[in-house]
């Protein structure tokens, strides 16, 4: 139960931290005698971040403050299960005579024992954009292509498609061009459940180029991932984000905050010193590598020469397409891209 109460003096970017170990969608919160006070969805932070709010402030403005509870040995299983369908909640707070919590009902507690599912599946396609050098990991990527190098006992690229796969999804596109001939030597012989299609990209076209051959592929709003990112969050949430708000691209961007370990000077309008801010900090939405993208827009990728998903986000904008943005945790991705960071995936994995 701990793992999902917090308490209102707690900041966005604590909140967002304990949504994500916790591998829920909802918090509730607490006062320090344990007393119910409300909930706050993950929802409602990512509505606050895009609003303009720092992961540094506190949560205490953006919880709901009238959740619906039931109260210790007055509901039954039956009106549990009842009030989860009928609502969709994510949880239900347990709370006694003062108000206090006793327990938290969670969806897979209520029906452990039963048929019904909560959980979204997705039956669209994911696009891996597999053909870049991956000179950052050099000397691996002399040898082996960047999606094959190793995390324990498998390559980046499983890492990355069981994410989705455990969501339902069964279908992939993997764009290839350096050491394509490995990769796809790696799926031969890997008998796999899920479907590989390659395309064949036979120069470099940047991070969104080859996406062209895809033209009239799909009917459906699909995936497109980077090949050194491994996303651990809710992807149906993401894509069902996506649908609802009728974005035309949606992207996914990790709270990040950076301190400058030093301080720094500001100057008054004479060039004399007027303060100096002692190691400032700031807080950015960093694009992590994850895309849901319309199948029309590919209309809008040119046939020859480089060019990159950012270049199709500006194109879309120029013609008034809606472009989303889907706030994370720091911790809800894994960048193996460089070595620094591929160390550090290697102890979280």
């Amino acid at each position: 139960m701990k793992d999902l109460t917090i308490s209102s003096d707690k900041t966005i970017k604590q909140a967002l931290k304990k949504l994500n170990s916790a591998g829920e969608k909802c918090l509730v919160i607490v006062d320090e005698n344990q007393t119910l006070l409300g909930t706050l969805s993950g929802g409602d932070l990512r509505k606050a971040i895009l609003k303009g709010a720092s992961v540094n402030d506190l949560i205490e403005g953006y919880y709901y403050r009238h959740p619906t509870c039931f109260i210790d040995g007055e509901y039954t299983r039956d009106q549990a299960k009842k009030m989860f369908i009928k609502n969709k909640f994510d949880l239900i707070p347990i709370v006694d005579k003062k108000n206090r919590i006793i327990d938290i009902l969670v969806w897979e507690k209520v029906f452990e024992n039963g048929f019904e599912e909560k959980a979204d599946r997705l039956d669209v396609p994911v696009v891996i954009m597999a053909g870049g050098k991956g000179t950052r990991l050099e000397p691996f990527t002399k040898i082996l292509p960047k999606p094959l190098v190793p995390i324990h006992d498998k390559p980046v690229i499983e890492h990355i498609i069981e994410k989705f796969t455990a969501v339902g999804i069964g279908e992939f596109y993997l764009t290839v061009n350096y050491k394509s001939l490995i990769i796809k030597a790696y799926f031969e012989e890997l008998h796999s459940e899920y479907r590989i299609h390659f395309v064949d990209e036979h120069e470099p076209l940047g991070t969104a180029g080859s996406l062209q051959y895809l033209d009239g592929k799909f009917k459906t709003p699909f995936f497109v991932t980077n090949c050194d990112i491994i996303i651990n969050c809710d992807l149906a949430s993401i894509y069902k984000f996506h649908i609802k708000n009728d974005y035309d691209i949606t992207l996914l961007a990790s709270a990040k905050e950076y301190v400058i370990p030093y301080g720094i000077c500001k100057l008054n309008g004479d060039g004399h010193l007027d303060c100096i801010h002692e190691k400032p900090q700031y807080d950015f939405l960093v694009n992590v590598g994850l895309y849901i993208v319309n199948p029309e827009l590919l209309e809008l990728i040119p046939k020859n020469g480089e060019y990159h998903i950012t270049h199709l986000i500006e194109d879309a904008q120029k013609l008034g397409k809606r472009v989303g943005v889907y706030p994370v945790d720091s911790d809800a991705w894994v960048d193996v891209g460089q070595w620094a960071e591929y160390r550090k995936a290697v102890e979280r994995l």
